[in-house]
């Protein structure tokens, strides 16, 4: 499972020429489940991302969560988050298939929500991401159980 982080001032999500999400300050997030990802994965990165210092405190050090700020969370699934590019062409071999995809991004969500409000971009659809990266901070974070020894 990965996660591309950016703190922002604002973000939305577009399709069809309507915003079906959008927040003001808080995280978009980019959400990319690979072939072996499970349930375990989004507990994991779930639990980080509600508790990832990234926003400055009174001293503008990044030591405050987004929980912390009563800021919110826009998740958007990304499959092309596991393209690889060997020649110029993408490919998408190790991304997990669309309907296992939605179910843990769907898994995802609903655990987030229990922390935060979230808003969300939609499974599978064409859309346009507006954001006002804040800093820029971008954040990477990923977890494969199934490579852990």
């Amino acid at each position: 499972m990965k996660l591309v982080i950016q703190r922002v001032a604002n973000a939305s999500v577009e399709v069809d020429n309507e915003i079906i999400g959008q927040i003001d300050e808080g995280l978009m997030v980019l959400v990319g489940f690979g072939l072996n990802d499970t349930t375990k994965e989004v507990d994991y990165l779930s639990k980080k991302l509600i508790k990832l210092r990234i926003f400055p405190d009174e001293n503008n050090r990044m030591n405050k969560s987004v929980k912390d700020i009563s800021g919110k969370l826009l998740l958007v699934p990304q499959f092309t988050l596991y393209g690889k590019t060997k020649k110029n062409r993408p490919s998408f071999h190790k991304a997990l298939n669309p309907d296992d995809a939605t179910n843990l991004f769907d898994y995802f969500v609903e655990k987030c929500s229990e922390e935060i409000d979230v808003e969300t971009g939609a499974f599978g659809a064409y859309m346009k991401v507006n954001l006002l990266n804040d800093g820029p901070v971008t954040i990477l974070l990923e977890k494969d159980f199934s490579e852990d020894d």
